[in-house]
């Protein structure tokens, strides 16, 4: 089975976490954390910079790995590193997503989730809640 490394920003202010709705594919209108496919030859905190800059106009700070999704879709294989992440500046622009909200992290469980992000909310109640 195919492997996609991508990686995602988990983006925290106080309570609340900074989450996007997908504009596109099997899981559009579903609720995920920002990020994106890893480039050959490019570190993971430099394409989670690149792909929120691409995605959503925003320059952020990556910091450290909050979680690794190993995920099995269908017809894929998806390895994910999520990392908190903080934002710098920039205009918010949503450029592949249809939404985009802060959280409560009391509330993430309101949201219907892309799948392999379920495990990503799970791992920030716990860590936050």
């Amino acid at each position: 089975m195919k492997t996609i490394e991508v990686v995602a920003a988990v983006i925290k202010e106080g309570d609340k976490i900074f989450v996007t709705r997908r504009d596109y594919g099997d899981f559009e209108n579903m609720w995920e954390f920002p990020g994106g496919k890893v480039e050959a030859g490019e570190a993971k905190d430099a394409a989670l910079i690149r792909e929120i800059k691409e995605e959503l106009e925003l320059h952020i700070k990556v910091s450290d790995l909050l979680v690794t999704v190993d995920y099995d879709y269908p017809n894929f294989h998806l390895k994910m590193d999520c990392f908190l992440c903080s934002i710098l500046g920039g205009e918010l622009n949503l450029n592949a997503h249809n939404d985009a909200k802060w959280v409560r992290i009391s509330d993430l469980d309101e949201l219907i989730w892309v799948p392999a992000d379920v495990i990503v909310v799970e791992k920030i109640k716990g860590c936050f809640i």
